[in-house]
């Protein structure tokens, strides 16, 4: 359990960090608070000015460059798939720059990209997850059943769409996590071997939560918070070492249940047609879930390309913090008001 001491230094630790970034990007800010901040601009520019390891959860839908929307910014701008990887492959590298070592990404995209993006995000991150989003059809709702002249198809229906998750990788090794690197570091400083730390924790090779320190170092799996509590203890004894992180601030969450969506088909409804839609306005349900799993209450979510808010709502339902950047002023109005309106 998180203790009521350690709690208040975290939300404090990101409130702290979600002021300095106001800072940082104080030309574009439309509203701020100590839980919400809006900008204004394009997402790039306002990326490249936030600090180094500041956020925890980057949870986006950029634009897909399948549909050739012309309602939605993006889909249109760029003529050639390789113009659209390279943009957003600056934009990744900024995403690796901002993330802290122990945060994670979510990137909506469109199953006939997800490839060529996946490889490209495999360069700076750890590809976790290739979740399957499948939108169940019901009656008057996204009824492409009754529509479709199915006899003109050429390829199996796209009814899906796909969301990369990712945590930041170290050396571009598939298993090797930031907090491996870390782990074995301060080990070694503490002139203790793999065995002795074992022995210390009493991790012996179970696998679920409980690996031995060989599998936490090369990333196979994480320890439990009791068992990190065990990992600090036995390494600040040395002597040898004078600081050792909160479990919040060196272990990745990922807190799922048997009761909610846990594996990588999902099948969470679209949200209803309504006036004033964003065209590609994500269900709050599903946005929980992400923020829910893979986030500290108190965390700082980025959303930077935030259309309506819906990711702004969810954090904020869920107590957590968020940074919305749009390039559209009609959605970074929109998010004001649905922020003022609902709380």
């Amino acid at each position: 359990m998180l203790t009521i001491v350690n709690k208040r230094k975290m939300v404090m630790n990101r409130t702290e960090t979600l002021k300095k970034i106001q800072i940082e990007v104080e030309e574009f800010v439309t509203y701020a608070d100590n839980e919400q901040l809006i900008a204004n601009h394009d997402c790039l520019t306002v990326l490249k000015k936030i600090p180094n390891n500041s956020i925890s959860l980057i949870l986006t839908d950029p634009p897909y460059h399948a549909t050739q929307k012309k309602n939605i910014y993006g889909d249109t701008q760029f003529k050639k798939d390789d113009e659209y990887i390279n943009w957003m492959e600056e934009i990744s590298i900024e995403w690796r720059r901002i993330l802290k070592p122990n945060g994670s990404l979510y990137c909506f995209c469109d199953s006939s990209m997800s490839a060529r993006l996946e490889v490209m995000l495999s360069k700076r991150f750890n590809i976790l997850s290739h979740i399957v989003w499948t939108k169940p059809n019901q009656p008057g709702f996204d009824g492409w059943k009754g529509k479709m002249n199915k006899e003109s198809l050429r390829q199996w229906y796209g009814h899906s769409e796909r969301i990369i998750f990712c945590e930041p990788a170290k050396d571009g090794n598939l298993h090797r996590s930031s907090f491996g690197e870390f782990l074995k570091k301060r080990r070694k400083e503490a002139g203790l071997s793999g065995n002795k730390l074992t022995e210390l924790t009493g991790a012996y090779g179970k696998v679920n939560h409980g690996g031995a320190v060989s599998n936490w170092e090369t990333g196979r799996n994480i320890p439990s918070r009791e068992q990190y509590k065990k990992i600090k203890e036995a390494i600040l004894n040395t002597g040898k070492v004078s600081f050792m992180p909160e479990y919040e601030d060196a272990i990745r969450p990922f807190i799922i249940s048997k009761n909610v969506e846990y594996t990588d088909v999902w099948n969470f409804e679209s949200v209803r047609p309504y006036k004033g839609k964003h065209p590609a306005e994500k269900p709050q349900d599903m946005l929980s879930h992400i923020i829910i799993a893979s986030s500290y209450e108190g965390d700082i979510v980025l959303d930077c390309f935030a259309g309506s808010g819906s990711t702004a709502l969810s954090a904020k339902r869920n107590k957590r913090k968020c940074i919305s950047i749009d390039i559209d002023t009609h959605w970074t109005d929109y998010i004001e008001k649905r922020l003022n309106e609902l709380f």
